[in-house]
């Protein structure tokens, strides 16, 4: 999994703002940075200068640039639109292209000379022109995809809509890209959050980020200009593959934080009721529970099976289904309500963990 920022020059913000964002971001161990070469509001006068301030940066810092752009917005840098040796003197690692661009120009660009890939509009895109693009010979482990982000309210992609866009595309084994809001600065001119889907417009960055990672999603930037240190930090720190709940711990043994700090992996057998892990009782061998907190289980209760559950002693669970208290299972922590909603994107051999607060 990747992460990246959005810098956006002939913005609002003093340029050396954005190269202390790329400091701060290589640093907490970001790789990419999103730039686009057509907003409406650029200042084109600024643009130029910035630009190439920002490119030194990057590139100093290790970073990947990908730039969102058109024919026209790359006609502005002086540069041929179809001429992929032309393309590669702007130091971009990747184009991610916006109108303007015909099926036949991006597959002659994926079979050009050199390392430019192609990043393919995600939100748009119709499984008929993927077809259309193998029939034109695109060489596609150069191309991928990365859905839009959405600056108005109320115009950011429904789930259903994401997840049917994302079932295309991985049909085609194309990694897939998509943006969530900063939490507090957020880019010029309507400051509302620069997020692909509309239920994270308003969602804490760091779990609107776990939740697309949760559904799989391969890179992830944040699309707003201005995250704070804390989020860069806390989007780097999110672990590839995993499903990370926050929850609270109900029993007084600390010792449980730690050991359920460990990832832990979903029985590839899903039960109906629970999700059960298959590490348990290996993880859990020589701290086996006597009772304790064997209250009712509501969704979201996190269970560990005590002693006097024999050969099931020390099986962890998340609770799928309420079920009513056994004195031979003990609730140890109780995922926070905010956060239930990544509990059925565990899917069998998916790995989960939990942090505490």
């Amino acid at each position: 999994m990747r992460f990246g920022i959005s810098v956006y020059p002939g913005l609002d913000p003093p340029i050396e703002e954005y190269l202390t964002l790329i400091r701060r971001a290589a640093a907490c161990g970001i790789t990419c940075l999103f730039t686009s070469l057509h907003i409406p509001e650029t200042n084109k006068k600024d643009f130029t200068e910035e630009w190439q301030k920002m490119m030194t940066a990057a590139h100093s810092a290790g970073l990947e640039v990908i730039a969102d752009t058109s024919p026209a917005a790359l006609a502005f840098l002086t540069a041929d639109p179809f001429d992929p040796h032309t393309l590669r003197t702007l130091g971009l690692h990747a184009l991610r292209l916006d109108d303007g661009f015909s099926l036949a120009d991006i597959a002659r660009l994926s079979r050009s000379d050199g390392d430019l890939h192609l990043l393919l509009n995600a939100s748009t895109l119709k499984e008929q022109e993927l077809a259309a693009l193998k029939t034109e010979g695109a060489d596609f482990s150069r191309l991928a995809a990365l859905h839009n982000f959405y600056p108005r309210p109320g115009t950011g992609l429904s789930l259903p809509f994401f997840q049917q866009q994302n079932k295309i595309l991985h049909r085609y084994a194309l990694a897939i890209g998509a943006f969530i809001p900063a939490a507090k600065r957020r880019r010029a001119p309507l400051h509302e959050g620069l997020p692909t889907l509309e239920l994270h417009r308003n969602m804490p960055p760091d779990l609107a980020a776990r939740h697309l990672a949760a559904l799989g999603i391969d890179s992830i930037f944040i699309g707003d200009d201005g995250p704070s240190e804390e989020e860069l930090s806390r989007l780097s720190a999110i672990p590839p593959d995993t499903v990370v709940l926050h929850a609270h711990l109900l029993v007084k043994d600390t010792a449980l934080r730690e050991i359920l700090s460990q990832p832990f992996t979903a029985r590839p057998d899903a039960a109906r009721d629970a999700i059960r892990a298959l590490e348990g009782k290996a993880r859990f061998h020589g701290h086996l529970l006597s009772p304790e907190n064997t209250i009712a289980r509501p969704f979201g209760a996190v269970t560990l099976d005590n002693l006097d559950y024999l050969r099931y002693a020390g099986e962890l669970q998340i609770i799928r289904r309420p079920q009513p208290a056994d004195p031979r299972t003990n609730v140890i922590a109780q995922v926070v309500p905010e956060e239930q909603f990544l509990i059925p994107l565990i899917r069998p051999g998916q790995r989960f963990t939990f942090r505490f607060e």
